[in-house]
C-alpha cells in the first residue's frame, strides 16, 4: 500500500476510569499493546492511524478487557458493530 492513500483516522473511547486503553484490529494484526491511546480531561481516550482505504475492524482493549465500547452489552445490535468469528462483535470503520 502506498503511504500517499493512507488515510488519518481518529478513534475515540470514552473510558473515564480506565488507565490504559489501546486500540486493537486488524490494521495491526489484532496486536493488544501496538496502538497506546490518550486520555483527556473528560476521560476520552484518542489515537489517530494512517489507515488505506478500505473495511477495517477493531476493538478497544480497557484495561486488559476487550469491549467494542465501555458500557456496550454484547447483545444489544449496534450499527456500529459486525459479527465475528469468535461469536462475539467488533467496531467497524471504512476508510474512503
Amino acid at each position: 500500500m502506498s503511504q500517499q492513500n493512507a488515510k488519518s483516522t481518529e478513534f475515540s473511547c470514552h473510558a473515564p476510569d480506565a488507565a490504559a486503553v489501546f486500540l486493537s484490529g486488524t490494521f495491526n494484526d489484532w496486536d493488544t499493546e501496538a496502538a497506546a491511546m490518550t486520555k483527556d480531561d473528560q476521560g476520552n481516550w484518542r489515537s489517530k492511524l494512517e489507515l488505506p482505504p478500505g473495511h477495517h475492524e477493531f476493538k478497544f482493549v480497557v484495561d486488559g478487557q476487550w469491549c467494542c465500547e465501555p458500557g456496550c452489552h454484547p447483545s444489544v445490535e449496534c450499527p456500529q458493530c459486525v459479527p465475528n468469528a469468535c461469536g462475539t462483535m467488533n467496531r467497524f470503520v471504512d476508510v474512503a
